[in-house]
């Protein structure tokens, strides 16, 4: 027996023999989360445990309307200068701190100033927020900020206990506090993640699972077969070659969203010494690689056809997407040429990338492609939390690496491609840029954004601090014993309404 399988057949074990649990739902996951503090964080699968672990100020439709959650309703000022929610009167923390307007300004204040925080670039707006009444608080905005809700919606709109926040610090990631549906239980690096039902939740009734366990599991054919084997209920981003297989196995399920992110390849231009090579200082460089990719190759060879090509932050789907611009086709000669003019016979680049076999079998083909234009490309695989760290600290030149999307254009590109921004590891700074994207923010009206938008990835696109590949349809998979799943553009697992036959 595996290690995996021996840990959740006696985590299964003790389930049926304390009586304690009348039901696990075991996920599978990807890559292990990174922190499990809402302002530290930012991985994908640490928002799929935040959604059970923690609510939310708003929270979505499938169709990505927004819905009320913690705030039963809100409302802007005739300036756009002052919104203000009212909130829940029936919420407690994890720990027994009750939920209020003063909860909501404790938090609000932790994302804009607590150092290591990634949120402050998503709140930047906010210029401050007060309790207007016991459950009712307004939040200042220093302009107009079309995306504040749309932000409110994710981990910075995420509550935590303004106790345990005080109490435990930065240490809070370790043992995490909310008002969720579940309570954190425990959490061995790589391993697991456990939860349990939280008793006191306003809408417990809806919870049928009363422990929730994440498996960490990269290697997506073992994934699939602890699926298969009952050692898994579910598991997400099913490998897209495994699709058909899934589908005809009667004793499974499957269900597919199209993404509203991206993946690509960030590239060090300016975070640190091992920005200074060609391939971060010169965006031939960068450009030359683009070129030498087919990224409707990668689609068919690796994905199955699965994905879509992708050459910007917002996929073909979107309304953000500029059409007028749109996926190039592969040029060996045109990305020889440009190593030519900027000096270079050859040229060789390492690339971390998530130690998974899709993402692997990826670069393993943009390796192939590359070589041809005489850019060598040396693939370093690294387990995910530990290549996020490695990109923070600039200890990279290049990362495949992708973002799950967000509801408004904003939480794609701002963060990102601001000089400041919270999960700018690239280092890239342009005022040109920084200023269309901060314009972008300021309206309300969707064509002046996306002119804002389109002229911000005119730039983009020729200096290419992330070249971007494709945009991928979310996938899982889970036994036929569970009911009532819905599926979401934003990749999560919701689990309100679901059961286990």
């Amino acid at each position: 027996m595996t290690l995996r399988k021996l840990t959740t057949a006696l985590l299964a074990s003790v389930a049926m023999t304390s009586g304690a649990f009348a039901a696990d739902l075991r996920i599978g996951l990807q890559e292990d989360p990174d922190a499990l503090d809402t302002d530290q964080a930012r991985t994908f699968v640490g928002r799929i445990v935040f959604e059970s672990l923690c609510d939310k100020l708003v929270n979505i439709t499938p169709e990505l309307d927004f819905v009320p959650e913690l705030a039963t309703s809100w409302g802007w000022s005739d300036d756009g200068l002052t919104l203000t929610m009212q909130l829940r009167e029936d919420v407690v923390f994890h720990d027994g701190t009750a939920f209020d307007a003063a909860a909501v300004v404790a938090n609000i204040e932790r994302s804009k100033t607590l150092d290591e925080s990634r949120r402050k670039s998503e709140l930047a707006s906010v210029e401050s927020v007060e309790a207007t009444g016991t459950y009712e608080v307004a939040f200042k905005l220093a302009s107009p900020d079309a995306t504040l809700i749309a932000q409110l919606s994710d981990r910075a709109g995420m509550m935590l206990s303004p106790t345990a926040a005080a109490e435990k610090g930065l240490e809070l990631s370790n043992d995490p506090v909310c008002s969720g549906p579940y309570k954190f239980v425990e959490r061995i690096q790589q391993d697991r993640i456990v939860l349990e039902k939280f008793a006191d939740h306003y809408d417990a009734d809806s919870y049928s699972f009363e422990r929730l366990i994440f498996l960490p599991i990269p290697d997506t054919t073992v994934r699939l077969a602890n699926l298969r084997s009952g050692d898994l209920d579910m598991l997400e981003r099913l490998a897209p070659s495994d699709v058909a297989a899934v589908e005809a196995d009667d004793s499974l399920s499957f269900t597919s969203a199209t993404s509203l992110g991206y993946q690509g390849i960030t590239v060090n231009v300016n975070n640190g010494a091992r920005s200074e090579t060609p391939f971060g200082q010169d965006a031939r460089v960068r450009r030359a690689l683009s070129l030498a990719i087919d990224r409707e190759v990668i689609n068919q060879v690796v994905f199955e056809g699965v994905y879509a090509a992708g050459n910007q932050p917002f996929p073909p789907t979107s309304p953000w997407y500029d059409a007028t611009n749109p996926v190039e086709a592969r040029d060996v000669d045109a990305a020889r040429a440009l190593l030519e003019e900027a000096g270079l016979d050859g040229i060789s680049i390492e690339i971390q990338a998530p130690n998974n076999p899709v993402q692997l079998q990826l670069m393993q083909v943009i390796q192939a492609m590359t070589a041809e234009a005489g850019i060598e490309i040396s693939i370093k695989a690294t387990e995910f939390a530990t290549m996020l760290s490695e990109q923070t600290a600039g200890n990279y030149e290049g990362s495949q690496v992708g973002w799950s999307g967000r509801t408004d254009p904003d939480g794609n590109i701002h963060s990102f491609m601001t000089c400041e921004g919270g999960l700018n590891d690239s280092k890239y700074c342009s005022e040109e840029v920084e200023n269309l994207l901060n314009e972008a923010r300021l309206s309300t009206d969707a064509a002046e954004r996306k002119a804002s938008y389109d002229a911000a990835n005119a730039i983009l696109r020729e200096e290419l601090p992330i070249i971007y590949l494709y945009h991928q349809t979310w996938l899982w998979a889970m036994t036929d014993r569970v009911q009532g799943f819905t599926a979401y553009p934003d990749g999560m697992i919701r689990l309100s309404g679901v059961t286990m036959e």
